[in-house]
């Protein structure tokens, strides 16, 4: 039984292969993501320039033109007709105290909106300043400390609308 994949190039074009036609491209790595592939006996120069693994979306180049690629396979079509998110993880809408520590600086104010990795406040905690950045793109609703508390394990810091 052959496992059908469905490709989509550059969202505007669609493909659906089987292990079968995939097999039946004869490629050669000429370097690490280089690849000199025979297709009909027509030749192609193709390297992949980028890959994320996880999401299964990869940037490719073949004979100097770039195409953004996505791969699903059964269990992928099926995880999206249910409505789910491959590789993604649950949202975090508070940020706790982690360990007992001193509030050295809050770099953010309520309404403010914030990137995934801006800094939102540093902790003191035996003798080392803790960075916080924020876990992802979002609005602060509450700041729950001031510069110069002293918080616990557990204790709300940070929360996002």
């Amino acid at each position: 039984m052959s496992i059908p994949y469905k490709i989509n190039v550059n969202d505007a074009f669609y493909f659906d292969f089987e292990n079968e036609s995939i097999s039946q491209l004869d490629a050669v790595s000429v370097e690490t993501d280089k690849f000199h592939v025979l297709h009909q006996n027509l030749p192609y120069k193709a390297e992949i320039v980028s890959s994320d693994f996880n999401q299964k979306k990869y940037t490719v180049k073949v004979n100097n033109n770039t195409y953004h690629v996505a791969i699903l396979n059964p269990l992928d079509a099926l995880i999206k007709e249910m409505g789910f998110a491959v590789g993604k993880t649950k949202q975090v809408n508070v940020i706790k105290a982690p360990m007992p520590g001193l509030i050295l600086e809050i770099s953010v104010v309520v309404g403010q909106r914030v990137k995934e990795n801006d800094n939102l406040l540093i902790l003191t905690a035996m003798k080392m300043e803790n960075s916080f950045l924020s876990p992802r793109e979002g609005v602060i609703k509450n700041i729950a400390i001031s510069v110069g508390d002293s918080v616990v394990k557990g204790d709300l810091l940070i929360e996002f609308e």
